[in-house]
Order: C-alpha cells, then sequence, then structure tokens
C-alpha cells in the first residue's frame, strides 16, 4: 500500500498522488543535446532516491497533487490516465494504474475535487481528466472546475482541426518555432470531452488568479506553460510543472529535455521559474522529480540550488 507525503503550507494540505514510477531513465535520451558524463555527474549529487547508481539510469515520477484548502479540493495536473491510445509512447500506452484508488485512499472521490489547474496540456499531465466509460471519454472529476491556458487550447485545437491557423498562433505567442509537436491523440481524448461538457475554464496565463491559485508564464516547454502558485497565512506552494525533469537541470539549467517544445524560451523559463521560487521563498512542487518531488531552491554564488524536503507521512 503506498504510504502518502503530506505537505502543510499555511492552511493547505498538499499530497502527492503517484502514478508511474520512472525508475529506469536513460540521460542520454531525455537529455540528447548534453554530455552524457557530466550529466551522470550532476545526477548522482542528489543521491540513490534520484539516480541508480548500480545501472547509471535516472530516477523520475509522474503523478498529481491534490492541494485541500478550507474551501476546496484541487488537483494540479492529472498524470497520464488509463486505457489512452498512445502506441508512439509505450509507457504510456493503454494503462492500467489504480489512480483513482490512490486518491480514494486520501479521501478524495471524483465528484469531491473542485477544481483542475493544469500547468499544460501534454499527455501525462491531463490523461486523468477523462475516463473510459461505455466506449465514450467522460470528465472523470463531474463536478469540477478545469481551468487552463485558452492559447495552449487554440494551439492545440488547430494542431487538431485547424491546420491553417497553427502558424498565426506561433506567431503570436513569441517564442520561436517549435522543434516538434505535442503527442498526437492528447488533445482529442483527454481535453476536449471537458470542453464538450462545459467544464472548461480557459483563461490568459501570466498572473490571472483563480480561487486564490495564481498562474505565472513559464512558456517554452509547451506554447502556453504555467507555473502555479497558492499563498496561505504568509506561506507560498509553488507548482512547477515541467520547468524542469530532474534536478541534475539546476546544475545544467540550459539543458532542455527532449520534451521542450520550445528550447530558447524553456531555457528562459527555468531561470525565471528559479528566481520567483527564491523571491516567493516558495515550497516547490516539481512533477517529474525522484524521491518526494518536493524541495527548496536557493540562490549560489554559481547560479541555483535544490535541497529536496520530506512530508509527513501518516
Amino acid at each position: 500500500m503506498t504510504t502518502h507525503e503530506t505537505f502543510l503550507v499555511g492552511d493547505a494540505r498538499i499530497i502527492k498522488v503517484p502514478e508511474l514510477a520512472l525508475d529506469a531513465v536513460d540521460a542520454a535520451q531525455l537529455f540528447p543535446e548534453d554530455n552524457l558524463k557530466g550529466l551522470i555527474s550532476d545526477a548522482s549529487h542528489w543521491g540513490k532516491r534520484s539516480y541508480d547508481f548500480e545501472n547509471g539510469l535516472l530516477r523520475q515520477s509522474i503523478h498529481a497533487w491534490v492541494v485541500q484548502t478550507p474551501t476546496h479540493t484541487v488537483l494540479v495536473d492529472t498524470a497520464t490516465g488509463n486505457d489512452k491510445l498512445r502506441p508512439a509512447t509505450p509507457l504510456f500506452h493503454q494503462l492500467k494504474e489504480p489512480f483513482l484508488e490512490r486518491l480514494q485512499a486520501i479521501g478524495v472521490s471524483p465528484e469531491t475535487v473542485d477544481f483542475v489547474l493544469l500547468t499544460h496540456l501534454h499527455a501525462d499531465h491531463v490523461g486523468w481528466n477523462t475516463r473510459l466509460q461505455d466506449g465514450r471519454w467522460v470528465p472523470t472529476f463531474p463536478n469540477a472546475r478545469y481551468v487552463f491556458s485558452e492559447r495552449e487550447y487554440r494551439y492545440n485545437l488547430a494542431l487538431s482541426r485547424e491546420r491553417g491557423a497553427v502558424a498565426s498562433i506561433q506567431r503570436q505567442a513569441g517564442i520561436g518555432t517549435p522543434r516538434h509537436q505535442p503527442l498526437d491523440g492528447v488533445f482529442e481524448d483527454s481535453v476536449m470531452p471537458v470542453v464538450e461538457a462545459g467544464l472548461d475554464q480557459r483563461i490568459e496565463i501570466d498572473n490571472t488568479v483563480i480561487e486564490g491559485f495564481r498562474f505565472h508564464s513559464t512558456p517554452g516547454h509547451s506554447i502556453d506553460h504555467a507555473s502555479i502558485s497558492v499563498t496561505s497565512r504568509g506561506e507560498t506552494a509553488l507548482f512547477w510543472g515541467d520547468v524542469m525533469h530532474h534536478p541534475l537541470q539546476f546544475r545544467r539549467p540550459e539543458t532542455n529535455s527532449v520534451y521542450c517544445e520550445f528550447p530558447t524560451a524553456a531555457q528562459q523559463s527555468r531561470h525565471k521559474a528559479m528566481q520567483l521560487a527564491v523571491e516567493l521563498d516558495a515550497l516547490v512542487f516539481t512533477t517529474h522529480f525522484g524521491d518526494s518531488s518536493v524541495g527548496k531552491v536557493s540562490r549560489q554564488t554559481h547560479g541555483f540550488d535544490w535541497q529536496f524536503i520530506q512530508g509527513a507521512r501518516p
């Protein structure tokens, strides 16, 4: 049985809900543009919960965050989802993970979720937006408001149905030409059913506030990627989405993952997010770091550094 770590930020109670443990990640595949020897050296700095010393492989995670405030139950991102057809990405293809059972184990049923806040619309962040029911994709959280970027929506809609609009949306974003596009099929099975059900709230990202949660513009990994913060009693939690994929990037902040669509903007947003974490003195909640996935950012003479923070266990 999974033991869930809990983090308290003011009056907010935050819990990681795991979906996939990625314990055999090839650094050269995740960060193909960097030097493998240097990557391994930097990865090992964070110990065996971030690096498999025996096999020379990175440890990562895919999970969602539950945030329970005095008034709402909120999900930040929704991991990969079950039954999704992802033949181009075997790791995500037709999963059968007990994610909803793990939610239930911490007292959260789909009906009790009030908001689903999405940092971006990639496959491993929107998958549990929907579930397969009688051969149809239906919203998993029927009473929730799903909040995400209007630009991300329009871009993915254009890639899916209106290819002639893609170049215009890219120009409006002003972050260059992407080196690749989002994974096929994700928008159709994990985003459109939410929109068709009328549960979506599409927003302009920079500094928009929804029920106390502030969206910060950190584009690059995707066209309108957001980081999300919430402050309670003077303490701040900052959800990074995919600003970084492994703590080794603190030592190599110019290094993008293979999944970052707009490389230069991703580098710039990485620096912005580190700076923001320090300015807010935030507890940072990542999506793909191993270990607790939570930590503090500090400013050092060489740039920034990361320290994992462990939560309380029941």
